[in-house]
């Protein structure tokens, strides 16, 4: 892919895990508000989240280098993914492994770029 912006600078992370059990929307909320701690992100706008009857919920935070959001499936299987998008560096594995200590999945992945 041709860099189209290569004066701005760009880091994206997809983290994704395998729950045992329902995450709530409180969970989603509190989640992206200490992950802007641990990355050191400036928040513009506290997290909001939506609920799908068919997935399950889904919930998003404004940085002023971009943001995160997040989707916690409950059918067909017990799964999130975070998708992690900034103009800001930051430590990718710090946010694997916060993500990994706060959920706890049986199962967790990860691809930055």
């Amino acid at each position: 892919m041709k860099d189209l912006a290569p004066s701005i600078y760009r880091q994206r992370c997809v983290i994704e895990g395998m729950q045992q059990r329902a995450i709530s929307d409180v969970e989603i909320k509190d989640y992206l508000s200490k992950l802007s701690d641990c990355l050191a992100m400036k928040t513009l706008i506290e997290p909001v989240t939506h609920r799908s009857d068919t997935f399950g919920w889904a919930g998003w935070i404004h940085w002023e280098t971009s943001g995160a959001h997040f989707y916690a499936w409950e059918q067909p299987v017990l799964f999130f993914s975070v998708d992690i998008y900034t103009c800001k560096q930051f430590d990718e594995q710090k946010a694997v492994d916060f993500t990994k200590q706060y959920f706890e999945p049986t199962e967790i992945e990860h691809k930055g770029f």
